[in-house]
Protein backbone atom coordinates (compact mmCIF):
# COMPACT_ATOMS: atom_id res chain seq x y z
CA UNK A 1 0.00 0.00 0.00
CA UNK A 2 1.37 3.55 -0.79
CA UNK A 3 2.28 5.49 2.08
CA UNK A 4 0.42 8.68 3.18
CA UNK A 5 0.04 11.34 5.85
CA UNK A 6 -3.16 10.99 7.81
CA UNK A 7 -5.60 8.14 9.53
CA UNK A 8 -8.77 6.48 8.07
CA UNK A 9 -10.32 6.42 11.66
CA UNK A 10 -12.63 8.91 12.39
CA UNK A 11 -15.62 8.83 14.74
CA UNK A 12 -18.17 10.90 16.09
CA UNK A 13 -19.18 10.10 19.98
CA UNK A 14 -21.13 12.29 22.27
CA UNK A 15 -20.36 15.15 19.83
CA UNK A 16 -16.73 14.66 19.98
CA UNK A 17 -14.47 13.18 17.67
CA UNK A 18 -12.48 9.92 18.58
CA UNK A 19 -9.67 7.45 16.96
CA UNK A 20 -11.31 4.12 15.95
CA UNK A 21 -11.41 2.11 12.69
CA UNK A 22 -13.22 3.68 9.98
CA UNK A 23 -15.13 0.27 9.40
CA UNK A 24 -16.36 0.65 12.56
CA UNK A 25 -17.96 4.30 11.89
CA UNK A 26 -18.86 5.47 8.71
CA UNK A 27 -15.74 4.40 5.92
CA UNK A 28 -15.86 8.05 4.74
CA UNK A 29 -13.04 9.16 2.19
CA UNK A 30 -10.61 10.18 3.63
CA UNK A 31 -8.19 12.78 1.74
CA UNK A 32 -5.06 12.13 2.32
CA UNK A 33 -1.75 13.46 1.34
CA UNK A 34 0.22 11.50 -1.25
CA UNK A 35 4.05 10.80 -0.72
CA UNK A 36 6.46 9.52 -3.19
CA UNK A 37 7.92 7.08 -4.00
CA UNK A 38 4.91 5.10 -3.71
CA UNK A 39 4.01 0.89 -3.91
CA UNK A 40 1.17 1.55 -5.61
CA UNK A 41 0.99 3.23 -9.09
CA UNK A 42 -1.94 5.12 -9.50
CA UNK A 43 -3.33 6.58 -13.25
CA UNK A 44 -2.57 9.84 -14.12
CA UNK A 45 -6.35 10.39 -14.99
CA UNK A 46 -7.45 9.79 -11.67
CA UNK A 47 -7.43 13.27 -9.62
CA UNK A 48 -5.02 14.99 -11.95
CA UNK A 49 -2.88 17.46 -11.03
CA UNK A 50 -3.98 16.64 -7.24
CA UNK A 51 -1.49 15.64 -4.69
CA UNK A 52 -4.47 13.88 -2.25
CA UNK A 53 -5.88 10.58 -3.17
CA UNK A 54 -9.27 9.67 -0.89
CA UNK A 55 -9.19 6.27 0.59
CA UNK A 56 -11.62 4.47 2.34
CA UNK A 57 -12.61 0.97 3.55
CA UNK A 58 -15.31 -0.97 2.82
CA UNK A 59 -18.64 0.20 3.93
CA UNK A 60 -21.31 -2.89 3.45
CA UNK A 61 -20.71 -6.64 3.05
CA UNK A 62 -21.00 -6.48 -0.89
CA UNK A 63 -18.13 -4.35 -1.04
CA UNK A 64 -16.11 -6.38 1.63
CA UNK A 65 -16.80 -9.61 -0.29
CA UNK A 66 -15.86 -7.59 -3.74
CA UNK A 67 -12.65 -6.49 -2.59
CA UNK A 68 -11.44 -10.20 -0.42
CA UNK A 69 -12.00 -11.63 -4.23
CA UNK A 70 -10.10 -8.92 -6.00
CA UNK A 71 -7.42 -8.83 -3.54
CA UNK A 72 -6.43 -5.46 -4.73
CA UNK A 73 -7.26 -1.34 -4.37
CA UNK A 74 -10.00 -0.67 -6.00
CA UNK A 75 -10.38 2.97 -8.17
CA UNK A 76 -14.26 4.32 -7.27
CA UNK A 77 -16.60 6.71 -7.83
CA UNK A 78 -19.98 7.91 -7.31
CA UNK A 79 -22.88 6.00 -8.95
CA UNK A 80 -24.01 9.43 -10.51
CA UNK A 81 -23.84 11.82 -12.48
CA UNK A 82 -22.26 15.47 -11.20
CA UNK A 83 -24.75 17.12 -9.40
CA UNK A 84 -27.57 14.42 -9.09
CA UNK A 85 -28.19 11.90 -6.55
CA UNK A 86 -26.99 8.53 -6.56
CA UNK A 87 -28.98 5.86 -7.89
CA UNK A 88 -31.28 3.98 -5.68
CA UNK A 89 -32.55 1.14 -8.17
CA UNK A 90 -30.41 -1.02 -10.74
CA UNK A 91 -33.17 0.01 -13.46
CA UNK A 92 -32.57 3.39 -12.65
CA UNK A 93 -28.83 3.25 -12.45
CA UNK A 94 -28.77 1.52 -16.05
CA UNK A 95 -31.48 4.17 -17.27
CA UNK A 96 -28.76 6.95 -16.36
CA UNK A 97 -25.60 5.72 -16.11
CA UNK A 98 -25.54 3.36 -19.12
CA UNK A 99 -23.76 5.06 -21.74
CA UNK A 100 -20.97 5.59 -19.32
CA UNK A 101 -20.82 2.54 -17.08
CA UNK A 102 -20.55 -0.85 -19.11
CA UNK A 103 -21.59 -2.90 -16.04
CA UNK A 104 -23.92 -2.58 -12.95
CA UNK A 105 -23.37 -4.77 -9.83
CA UNK A 106 -26.85 -5.02 -8.37
CA UNK A 107 -28.63 -6.58 -5.25
CA UNK A 108 -31.86 -7.93 -4.35
CA UNK A 109 -31.89 -6.17 -0.96
CA UNK A 110 -33.80 -2.78 -1.87
CA UNK A 111 -32.25 0.92 -1.12
CA UNK A 112 -35.11 3.16 0.78
CA UNK A 113 -32.61 6.22 0.79
CA UNK A 114 -29.74 7.80 -1.24
CA UNK A 115 -26.67 8.30 1.16
CA UNK A 116 -23.35 9.50 -0.35
CA UNK A 117 -20.00 8.71 0.94
CA UNK A 118 -19.15 11.22 3.80
CA UNK A 119 -15.41 13.21 2.93
CA UNK A 120 -13.08 13.65 5.78
CA UNK A 121 -9.56 15.59 6.55
CA UNK A 122 -6.85 15.77 9.08
CA UNK A 123 -6.23 19.38 8.90
CA UNK A 124 -5.01 21.63 11.27
CA UNK A 125 -4.32 19.36 14.03
CA UNK A 126 -8.05 17.41 13.92
CA UNK A 127 -10.37 15.22 11.55
CA UNK A 128 -12.90 17.36 9.91
CA UNK A 129 -15.83 16.16 7.52
CA UNK A 130 -16.14 17.95 4.48
CA UNK A 131 -19.40 16.21 3.22
CA UNK A 132 -21.11 14.87 5.94
CA UNK A 133 -23.53 11.97 4.90
CA UNK A 134 -23.43 7.95 5.50
CA UNK A 135 -22.36 6.97 8.57
CA UNK A 136 -23.01 10.64 10.30
CA UNK A 137 -26.19 11.70 9.07
CA UNK A 138 -28.75 11.83 10.64
CA UNK A 139 -26.50 11.74 14.11
CA UNK A 140 -27.59 15.01 15.63
CA UNK A 141 -25.16 17.96 16.80
CA UNK A 142 -25.84 18.98 20.60
CA UNK A 143 -26.50 22.63 21.09
CA UNK A 144 -26.28 24.25 24.29
CA UNK A 145 -29.90 25.35 24.34
CA UNK A 146 -33.18 23.96 24.21
CA UNK A 147 -34.93 25.32 21.10
CA UNK A 148 -38.28 24.73 19.64
CA UNK A 149 -38.91 22.62 16.60
CA UNK A 150 -37.48 24.51 13.43
CA UNK A 151 -37.23 23.20 9.82
CA UNK A 152 -33.78 24.54 7.94
CA UNK A 153 -33.62 24.03 4.16
CA UNK A 154 -30.38 24.60 3.76
CA UNK A 155 -28.49 26.12 0.70
CA UNK A 156 -28.81 25.62 -3.23
CA UNK A 157 -25.45 24.34 -3.39
CA UNK A 158 -24.33 21.08 -1.02
CA UNK A 159 -27.72 20.73 0.30
CA UNK A 160 -28.55 19.67 3.52
CA UNK A 161 -32.02 20.11 5.35
CA UNK A 162 -31.88 20.43 9.46
CA UNK A 163 -34.42 19.78 12.73
CA UNK A 164 -33.67 20.69 16.02
CA UNK A 165 -35.47 18.37 18.46
CA UNK A 166 -34.87 19.76 21.95
CA UNK A 167 -31.31 20.28 22.51
CA UNK A 168 -30.17 18.12 19.33
CA UNK A 169 -30.12 19.56 15.30
CA UNK A 170 -30.35 16.06 13.36
CA UNK A 171 -28.48 17.20 9.87
CA UNK A 172 -29.65 14.96 6.95
CA UNK A 173 -27.33 13.38 4.76
CA UNK A 174 -25.43 15.22 1.64
CA UNK A 175 -28.30 15.91 -0.96
CA UNK A 176 -26.16 17.65 -3.24
CA UNK A 177 -26.97 20.78 -5.79
CA UNK A 178 -30.44 21.56 -6.58
CA UNK A 179 -30.25 22.70 -9.83
CA UNK A 180 -31.24 19.15 -11.25
CA UNK A 181 -34.72 17.83 -10.93
CA UNK A 182 -33.46 14.25 -9.66
CA UNK A 183 -32.02 16.52 -6.48
CA UNK A 184 -35.63 18.44 -5.84
CA UNK A 185 -37.29 15.51 -5.28
CA UNK A 186 -34.33 13.80 -3.36
CA UNK A 187 -34.79 17.24 -1.03
CA UNK A 188 -38.29 16.57 -0.77
CA UNK A 189 -37.98 13.47 0.57
CA UNK A 190 -35.70 14.43 2.94
CA UNK A 191 -38.01 17.32 4.28
CA UNK A 192 -40.73 14.68 4.76
CA UNK A 193 -38.72 11.76 5.95
CA UNK A 194 -37.09 13.73 8.97
CA UNK A 195 -40.16 15.44 9.78
CA UNK A 196 -41.90 11.75 9.81
CA UNK A 197 -39.21 10.04 11.46
CA UNK A 198 -38.94 12.81 14.32
CA UNK A 199 -42.63 13.04 14.78
CA UNK A 200 -41.86 17.17 14.58
CA UNK A 201 -44.04 19.79 13.86
CA UNK A 202 -42.06 22.82 12.62
CA UNK A 203 -43.11 26.33 14.33
CA UNK A 204 -40.38 27.89 12.14
CA UNK A 205 -38.81 27.14 8.68
CA UNK A 206 -35.70 29.03 8.32
CA UNK A 207 -34.01 28.90 4.06
CA UNK A 208 -31.03 31.55 2.42
CA UNK A 209 -32.24 34.99 1.77
CA UNK A 210 -31.66 34.49 -1.95
CA UNK A 211 -34.76 35.09 -3.92
CA UNK A 212 -33.92 32.61 -7.31
CA UNK A 213 -32.77 29.55 -5.04
CA UNK A 214 -35.25 26.44 -5.09
CA UNK A 215 -35.03 26.52 -1.44
CA UNK A 216 -36.98 29.63 -1.02
CA UNK A 217 -39.41 28.59 -3.38
CA UNK A 218 -39.82 25.39 -1.24
CA UNK A 219 -40.13 27.46 1.91
CA UNK A 220 -42.74 29.72 0.66
CA UNK A 221 -44.67 26.96 -0.13
CA UNK A 222 -44.23 25.27 2.53
CA UNK A 223 -45.21 27.80 5.08
CA UNK A 224 -48.47 29.01 2.92
CA UNK A 225 -49.92 25.55 3.00
CA UNK A 226 -48.77 24.95 6.93
CA UNK A 227 -48.96 28.35 7.53
CA UNK A 228 -45.48 28.28 9.43
CA UNK A 229 -43.72 31.14 9.63
CA UNK A 230 -40.37 31.91 7.09
CA UNK A 231 -37.33 33.12 8.06
CA UNK A 232 -34.81 34.28 5.49
CA UNK A 233 -31.07 33.91 6.97
CA UNK A 234 -27.97 35.74 4.95
CA UNK A 235 -25.81 33.22 3.88
CA UNK A 236 -22.86 33.88 5.83
CA UNK A 237 -24.43 34.60 8.62
CA UNK A 238 -25.25 31.18 8.62
CA UNK A 239 -21.72 29.99 8.18
CA UNK A 240 -20.76 31.75 11.16
CA UNK A 241 -23.49 30.94 13.08
CA UNK A 242 -23.04 27.00 12.55
CA UNK A 243 -19.51 27.16 13.63
CA UNK A 244 -20.39 28.92 16.64
CA UNK A 245 -23.03 26.61 17.46
CA UNK A 246 -21.37 23.35 16.87
CA UNK A 247 -18.48 24.63 19.46
CA UNK A 248 -21.10 25.43 21.53
CA UNK A 249 -19.96 29.06 21.95
CA UNK A 250 -21.16 32.01 22.94
CA UNK A 251 -20.93 35.52 22.85
CA UNK A 252 -19.94 38.07 20.50
CA UNK A 253 -16.63 36.63 18.10
CA UNK A 254 -15.64 37.58 14.31
CA UNK A 255 -16.10 35.50 11.55
CA UNK A 256 -13.88 34.96 8.19
CA UNK A 257 -16.40 34.02 6.01
CA UNK A 258 -15.21 32.97 2.45
CA UNK A 259 -16.59 30.98 -0.49
CA UNK A 260 -17.86 31.15 -3.85
CA UNK A 261 -21.28 32.97 -3.73
CA UNK A 262 -23.35 34.22 -1.46
CA UNK A 263 -26.61 36.81 -1.39
CA UNK A 264 -25.54 39.56 0.50
CA UNK A 265 -27.99 41.96 2.39
CA UNK A 266 -26.98 44.94 -0.14
CA UNK A 267 -27.70 42.54 -2.88
CA UNK A 268 -24.86 41.83 -4.25
CA UNK A 269 -23.13 38.46 -4.36
CA UNK A 270 -20.75 38.34 -1.26
CA UNK A 271 -17.74 35.92 -0.83
CA UNK A 272 -14.94 37.66 1.13
CA UNK A 273 -16.76 38.63 4.32
CA UNK A 274 -15.51 39.50 7.73
CA UNK A 275 -18.30 39.35 10.44
CA UNK A 276 -18.43 40.05 14.11
CA UNK A 277 -21.94 39.39 16.03
CA UNK A 278 -23.05 36.11 17.70
CA UNK A 279 -24.76 33.41 16.50
CA UNK A 280 -28.26 35.29 16.51
CA UNK A 281 -27.02 38.00 14.60
CA UNK A 282 -24.03 39.78 12.76
CA UNK A 283 -22.37 42.64 10.72
CA UNK A 284 -20.56 43.33 7.95
CA UNK A 285 -17.47 45.14 9.31
CA UNK A 286 -15.11 44.11 6.19
CA UNK A 287 -14.84 42.52 2.83
CA UNK A 288 -12.24 42.19 -0.62
CA UNK A 289 -13.03 44.76 -2.26
CA UNK A 290 -15.84 43.80 -4.92
CA UNK A 291 -14.92 42.39 -8.58
CA UNK A 292 -17.17 42.47 -11.75
CA UNK A 293 -18.68 39.02 -12.67
CA UNK A 294 -18.79 39.53 -16.71
CA UNK A 295 -21.62 37.10 -17.98
CA UNK A 296 -22.92 36.50 -14.34
CA UNK A 297 -22.90 32.90 -14.20
CA UNK A 298 -20.82 32.46 -17.28
CA UNK A 299 -18.01 34.25 -15.44
CA UNK A 300 -18.07 31.28 -12.50
CA UNK A 301 -17.70 29.06 -14.98
CA UNK A 302 -14.53 30.65 -16.65
CA UNK A 303 -11.96 31.99 -14.58
CA UNK A 304 -10.80 33.47 -17.25
CA UNK A 305 -13.54 36.14 -17.28
CA UNK A 306 -12.60 36.70 -13.87
CA UNK A 307 -8.95 37.71 -14.75
CA UNK A 308 -9.90 40.30 -17.26
CA UNK A 309 -11.74 42.25 -14.30
CA UNK A 310 -9.23 41.78 -12.25
CA UNK A 311 -6.67 43.29 -15.22
CA UNK A 312 -9.47 45.97 -15.49
CA UNK A 313 -9.46 47.24 -11.88
CA UNK A 314 -5.92 48.17 -12.50
CA UNK A 315 -6.33 50.88 -14.53
CA UNK A 316 -4.22 49.88 -17.89
CA UNK A 317 -6.21 49.80 -20.86
CA UNK A 318 -3.28 48.09 -23.18
CA UNK A 319 -3.84 44.87 -20.70
CA UNK A 320 -6.92 43.75 -22.80
CA UNK A 321 -5.21 43.15 -25.07
CA UNK A 322 -1.94 42.36 -23.34
CA UNK A 323 -1.11 38.74 -25.64
CA UNK A 324 1.48 37.45 -23.20
CA UNK A 325 -1.19 37.42 -20.77
CA UNK A 326 -2.82 33.35 -20.43
CA UNK A 327 -6.44 34.26 -19.97
CA UNK A 328 -6.21 37.67 -22.58
CA UNK A 329 -5.05 35.17 -25.34
CA UNK A 330 -7.73 32.87 -24.58
CA UNK A 331 -10.31 35.06 -26.37
CA UNK A 332 -10.46 36.66 -29.88
CA UNK A 333 -10.31 39.79 -30.08
CA UNK A 334 -14.00 40.22 -31.15
CA UNK A 335 -14.59 38.39 -27.62
CA UNK A 336 -12.68 40.31 -25.86
CA UNK A 337 -14.26 43.38 -27.40
CA UNK A 338 -17.58 42.56 -26.03
CA UNK A 339 -16.16 41.29 -22.55
CA UNK A 340 -15.08 44.99 -22.69
CA UNK A 341 -18.27 46.49 -23.37
CA UNK A 342 -20.31 44.75 -21.04
CA UNK A 343 -17.55 45.81 -18.77
CA UNK A 344 -17.56 49.82 -19.53
CA UNK A 345 -21.89 49.48 -19.33
CA UNK A 346 -22.30 47.28 -15.98
CA UNK A 347 -24.05 45.18 -18.76
CA UNK A 348 -25.01 41.43 -17.94
CA UNK A 349 -22.49 42.22 -14.64
CA UNK A 350 -22.58 42.19 -11.42
CA UNK A 351 -20.61 42.58 -8.26
CA UNK A 352 -19.30 40.52 -5.75
CA UNK A 353 -17.05 40.37 -3.18
CA UNK A 354 -15.99 36.80 -3.22
CA UNK A 355 -12.96 35.36 -2.38
CA UNK A 356 -13.40 31.97 -4.25
CA UNK A 357 -13.82 34.57 -7.07
CA UNK A 358 -10.50 35.84 -6.58
CA UNK A 359 -9.07 32.67 -6.44
CA UNK A 360 -10.37 31.93 -9.77
CA UNK A 361 -8.82 34.78 -11.30
CA UNK A 362 -5.54 34.28 -10.08
CA UNK A 363 -5.60 30.46 -11.10
CA UNK A 364 -6.39 32.14 -14.79
CA UNK A 365 -3.83 35.27 -14.81
CA UNK A 366 -1.26 31.90 -14.42
CA UNK A 367 -2.45 29.78 -16.83
CA UNK A 368 -3.52 27.08 -14.55
CA UNK A 369 -7.29 27.59 -15.17
CA UNK A 370 -9.51 29.34 -17.73
CA UNK A 371 -12.49 27.43 -18.46
CA UNK A 372 -13.27 25.05 -15.08
CA UNK A 373 -15.18 21.71 -15.73
CA UNK A 374 -16.25 21.04 -12.18
CA UNK A 375 -16.45 23.50 -9.27
CA UNK A 376 -13.63 24.76 -7.46
CA UNK A 377 -11.22 22.85 -9.85
CA UNK A 378 -9.18 27.00 -10.36
CA UNK A 379 -8.93 27.12 -6.94
CA UNK A 380 -7.68 24.02 -6.02
CA UNK A 381 -4.91 24.31 -8.62
CA UNK A 382 -4.13 27.31 -7.59
CA UNK A 383 -3.76 25.45 -4.11
CA UNK A 384 -1.80 22.64 -5.04
CA UNK A 385 1.07 24.33 -7.58
CA UNK A 386 2.24 26.59 -4.63
CA UNK A 387 5.67 26.02 -3.56
CA UNK A 388 5.55 25.33 0.43
CA UNK A 389 9.04 26.63 0.87
CA UNK A 390 8.17 30.03 -0.35
CA UNK A 391 7.56 33.19 2.21
CA UNK A 392 6.99 35.98 0.48
CA UNK A 393 4.10 37.94 -0.51
CA UNK A 394 2.60 41.08 -2.05
CA UNK A 395 0.54 44.12 -1.10
CA UNK A 396 -2.70 44.07 0.26
CA UNK A 397 -4.35 46.87 1.29
CA UNK A 398 -6.89 47.58 4.42
CA UNK A 399 -8.72 50.70 3.36
CA UNK A 400 -11.41 51.15 5.49
CA UNK A 401 -13.54 48.10 5.83
CA UNK A 402 -12.37 47.43 2.19
CA UNK A 403 -9.48 44.71 1.92
CA UNK A 404 -7.91 45.88 -1.52
CA UNK A 405 -6.15 43.63 -4.13
CA UNK A 406 -5.31 45.53 -6.62
CA UNK A 407 -1.91 46.38 -5.30
CA UNK A 408 -1.90 42.58 -4.82
CA UNK A 409 -2.42 42.06 -8.83
CA UNK A 410 -0.33 44.36 -10.39
CA UNK A 411 2.69 43.03 -7.85
CA UNK A 412 1.74 39.61 -8.97
CA UNK A 413 1.62 40.67 -12.75
CA UNK A 414 5.15 42.19 -12.28
CA UNK A 415 6.49 38.94 -11.19
CA UNK A 416 4.43 37.08 -14.04
CA UNK A 417 6.29 39.63 -16.46
CA UNK A 418 9.68 38.67 -14.70
CA UNK A 419 9.45 34.87 -15.55
CA UNK A 420 9.04 34.33 -11.96
CA UNK A 421 7.69 30.30 -11.20
CA UNK A 422 3.81 30.23 -10.90
CA UNK A 423 4.74 27.55 -7.81
CA UNK A 424 6.18 30.81 -6.32
CA UNK A 425 3.54 33.26 -7.52
CA UNK A 426 0.97 30.90 -6.07
CA UNK A 427 2.56 30.58 -2.41
CA UNK A 428 3.43 34.53 -2.43
CA UNK A 429 -0.99 35.33 -3.29
CA UNK A 430 -1.63 33.02 -0.09
CA UNK A 431 0.73 34.57 1.92
CA UNK A 432 -0.61 37.68 0.69
CA UNK A 433 -4.35 36.71 1.75
CA UNK A 434 -2.82 35.16 5.31
CA UNK A 435 -0.79 37.94 6.14
CA UNK A 436 -4.26 40.47 5.44
CA UNK A 437 -6.72 37.93 7.42
CA UNK A 438 -4.58 38.86 10.41
CA UNK A 439 -4.14 41.84 10.07
CA UNK A 440 -8.08 42.61 9.53
CA UNK A 441 -8.90 40.53 12.20
CA UNK A 442 -5.91 42.12 14.89
CA UNK A 443 -7.82 45.71 13.87
CA UNK A 444 -11.13 44.54 15.54
CA UNK A 445 -9.24 42.16 18.75
CA UNK A 446 -12.17 39.77 18.61
CA UNK A 447 -12.01 37.47 21.99
CA UNK A 448 -12.77 34.88 19.56
CA UNK A 449 -12.19 34.10 15.54
CA UNK A 450 -14.28 31.65 13.06
CA UNK A 451 -12.41 30.61 10.14
CA UNK A 452 -15.41 28.82 7.54
CA UNK A 453 -16.84 28.84 4.07
CA UNK A 454 -15.58 26.43 0.96
CA UNK A 455 -12.53 28.53 0.66
CA UNK A 456 -11.22 27.52 4.08
CA UNK A 457 -10.97 23.52 2.74
CA UNK A 458 -8.14 24.98 1.19
CA UNK A 459 -5.28 23.91 3.40
CA UNK A 460 -2.45 25.89 2.98
CA UNK A 461 -4.97 29.15 3.51
CA UNK A 462 -6.36 27.47 6.45
CA UNK A 463 -3.50 26.16 8.59
CA UNK A 464 -1.10 29.27 8.02
CA UNK A 465 -4.23 31.82 8.72
CA UNK A 466 -5.01 29.73 12.07
CA UNK A 467 -1.77 29.44 13.38
CA UNK A 468 -1.02 32.71 12.39
CA UNK A 469 -3.95 33.62 14.41
CA UNK A 470 -3.06 31.14 17.40
CA UNK A 471 0.06 33.32 17.60
CA UNK A 472 -1.20 36.60 18.07
CA UNK A 473 -3.04 34.23 21.43
CA UNK A 474 -6.21 34.54 19.67
CA UNK A 475 -8.50 31.73 20.01
CA UNK A 476 -9.46 30.03 16.65
CA UNK A 477 -12.54 27.97 15.47
CA UNK A 478 -13.05 25.89 12.84
CA UNK A 479 -15.78 23.33 11.55
CA UNK A 480 -15.17 19.92 12.29
CA UNK A 481 -18.62 18.30 12.74
CA UNK A 482 -20.25 19.71 9.94
CA UNK A 483 -18.48 20.82 6.51
CA UNK A 484 -17.17 24.04 6.24
CA UNK A 485 -18.98 24.73 2.93
CA UNK A 486 -22.53 24.79 2.36
CA UNK A 487 -23.06 21.59 3.53
CA UNK A 488 -23.18 23.24 6.92
CA UNK A 489 -25.73 26.17 6.23
CA UNK A 490 -28.63 24.07 7.57
CA UNK A 491 -27.24 23.98 11.18
CA UNK A 492 -26.35 27.53 10.85
CA UNK A 493 -30.12 28.44 9.66
CA UNK A 494 -31.73 26.52 12.68
CA UNK A 495 -28.98 27.99 15.46
CA UNK A 496 -29.08 31.31 14.38
CA UNK A 497 -33.47 31.21 14.37
CA UNK A 498 -33.39 29.18 17.57
CA UNK A 499 -31.32 31.95 19.40
CA UNK A 500 -33.12 34.97 17.91
CA UNK A 501 -36.48 33.33 19.31
CA UNK A 502 -34.68 33.05 22.28
CA UNK A 503 -33.71 36.55 22.46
Amino acid sequence: MADYTGTSGLAQEGGCWCDGRAADYGAAIVLLQQHAPSTISVAANVAPDNPTLGLMLPATPLHTLLLEALNCPLVATSGNRSDEPICLEADEAQARLGDIADLVLSHNRPIARHADDSIAVILHGEPRLWRRARGYAPAPVLLRHAMPCILALGAQMKNTVALSVGHQVFLSQHIGDLDAIESQAAFARVVADLTRLYEATPVAIAHDMHPDYYTTTFAKELSRTNGVQRWPMQHHHAHFAACLAEHQAEGEALGVIWDGTGFGLDETIWGGECLYGTVAASRRVASLRSIPLLGMEAAIREPRRVALALLAALDEPALWDDATLSPVRSFTANERSVLRHMHTRNLNTIATSSAGRLFDGVAALLGLCHVASFEGEAASLLEHAADPYERGAYPLVLAGEELDWRPTIAALLTDLRRGVNVAVISARFHTTLVTALVAAVQQFDPPLVVLSGGCFQNRLLTERTATALEATGMRVLLPRLVPPNDGGISLGQVAAVAAQLRG
